[in-house]
C-alpha cells in the first residue's frame, strides 16, 4: 500500500502543476483515506496539507482550514519541527486571508519560532515565514514591526536571487516610508 500512496500523492502534485484541480482533488482524497486506513501519518500529513492546497486553489479557505489544522496537530506527534513550521504557516495564511488575524498571528510566531531555531531552515522558507508576518504588522498600522520584518525578508529574497519577493519587499518598505508620519 504505501507504493500505492506514493504514486498517487506524485499524481496528485503533478495533476495540481498541470492545473488539473479536478484531478489532483480526486487524487489527495484517496491518497488521505488510503492513508488513514494504512496509518501512515507522514503521508496522512502530506496528503492533507497537499489536499487544503488544493482547496486554497479554488478559493475554498474554510474548506483548507480543517485539513491544515488536523496536519498541524498530527504534525505535533512528528520528530520534525521544519515540517511543523511550514504547516503552522500556511493554517497562518488561511487564517489571515479570511481576516482572523488574531488567529494568524500566533501561527506566524510560532513558525517563525521553529524556523530560527534550527540551523538548516533554508533562507527561503524564513522569507516564505516572515513575509506574512509583515503583511499582518502592516495591515494592523504596527508600521515600525512591518518595517522590519519587510527588510529581514528583502534581505532573505536577496540571499536566495528570488527577486519577485526582493520587488515587493522593496514596494512595501517604500510604501511605508511614504506613509511616515511627519514630525
Amino acid at each position: 500500500m504505501p507504493e500505492t500512496i506514493a504514486a498517487l500523492l506524485q499524481q496528485a502534485h503533478q495533476a495540481r502543476r498541470e492545473r488539473r484541480p479536478a484531478d489532483a482533488h480526486r487524487s489527495m482524497l484517496e491518497v488521505v483515506a488510503l492513508s488513514r486506513s494504512a496509518g501512515t501519518r507522514r503521508e496522512l500529513i502530506d496528503a492533507l496539507k497537499g489536499l487544503g492546497q488544493i482547496e486554497r486553489d479554488l478559493g475554498r479557505g474554510e474548506a483548507a482550514r480543517p485539513l491544515y489544522e488536523e496536519a498541524v496537530a498530527l504534525c505535533r506527534a512528528e520528530a520534525d519541527p521544519l515540517l511543523l513550521a511550514h504547516t503552522v504557516r500556511h493554517l497562518g495564511d488561511i487564517h489571515q486571508d479570511a481576516g482572523r488575524l488574531t488567529l494568524a498571528e500566533p501561527c506566524y510566531h510560532e513558525a517563525l519560532a521553529l524556523y530560527r531555531a534550527d540551523p538548516g531552515t533554508p533562507k527561503l522558507d524564513l522569507a516564505n515565514a516572515v513575509r506574512p508576518l509583515a503583511l499582518l504588522k502592516e495591515a494592523g498600522g504596527n508600521r515600525d514591526e512591518a518595517r522590519k520584518l519587510w527588510a529581514e525578508a528583502k534581505s532573505l529574497y536577496e540571499a536566495t536571487h528570488v527577486s519577485a519577493g526582493v520587488d515587493e519587499c522593496a514596494a512595501h518598505l517604500a510604501d511605508l516610508d511614504r506613509a511616515k508620519p511627519r514630525t
